[in-house]
């Protein structure tokens, strides 16, 4: 079902009753193309630009239609004001019912496990690109789960979701009020805590990441808190021979993340 944009009246409240759904968005072509593709149920409603017209924005209407998903156009400007700053090439996605993770699934997900547990938990990390490609990272290595605080760390925005691909609605990711706490809670479960560091003397390449482990990554600017290197089992540093001193938070997570796939499929 499709429907064109009926007034102003209209849309302010359509624009009211998303405003308490913000963060259950997905804009752009590629996440939205890909979460429609792989998994159709998890959307409610697609809205599309009345003003744009090519063989991307069909292609997606096209998918829609045949997965019976409703769509609503809007004029651009309606589209802007729903994801402020960020660019929706004419195309947002509301998911419908959004699981959310607390710390107690963190013990189910453990639970469930058949093999060794593989995590990544970002230490204070702001950036939602930076967790939008953690995430995106993390479900093409097969992590069980993303950890990160709650306090002074970025969450599920529609930013992230559009930067994951579609990740972000397939890897549980756990915001979690004490990461100490739960850090402690990992090695009762007997999960090893890798910490990375530049300054480590052990390098990535000679830990054994095939044992129940989770790699922990820190803060864009900072690195890792102190209270978490302290409860690190190790810390590792990834070998590196160039002039620069350090990696994105992304990229060492994803260079962290498939040496232990490696080292798993061997």
């Amino acid at each position: 079902m499709s429907t064109a944009p009926n007034g102003c009246g209209h849309f302010h409240i359509f624009y009211k009753t998303l405003l308490t759904m913000k963060n259950s968005l997905i804009f752009g072509i590629n996440s939205v193309l890909n979460i429609l593709t792989s998994h159709p149920e998890q959307l409610k409603k697609l809205y599309l630009s009345t003003q744009r017209h090519d063989q991307k924005l069909k292609k997606i209407l096209d998918l829609a239609q045949a997965k019976h998903i409703p769509t609503e156009f809007l004029a651009r400007q309606d589209l802007d004001k729903l994801v402020a700053q960020g660019n929706h090439q004419s195309v947002i996605a509301e998911l419908g019912v959004v699981k959310t993770y607390t710390e107690d699934d963190l013990e189910i997900i453990l639970d469930k496990l058949r093999e060794p547990a593989l995590l990544l938990i970002l230490d204070e990390v702001q950036d939602p690109h930076n967790l939008g490609a953690c995430l995106r990272c993390a479900d093409a290595a097969g992590v069980h789960a993303v950890i990160a605080p709650k306090d002074r760390a970025v969450g599920l925005t529609p930013t992230v979701r559009k930067i994951a691909s579609g990740a972000a609605e397939f890897v549980p990711f756990i915001q979690v009020t004490n990461l100490a706490r739960t850090l402690r809670f990992l090695r009762d479960q007997d999960v090893w805590l890798f910490g990375t560091a530049d300054e480590a003397s052990t390098s990535l390449y000679t830990a054994d990441l095939t044992r129940p482990c989770a790699l922990i990554v820190g803060s864009e600017e900072k690195g890792l808190r102190r209270l978490t290197r302290d409860l690190c089992d190790e810390t590792l540093s990834i070998p590196m021979s160039g002039s620069v001193s350090s990696l994105n938070v992304s990229v060492a997570s994803g260079i962290c993340l498939f040496e232990a796939v490696r080292q798993r499929i061997v």
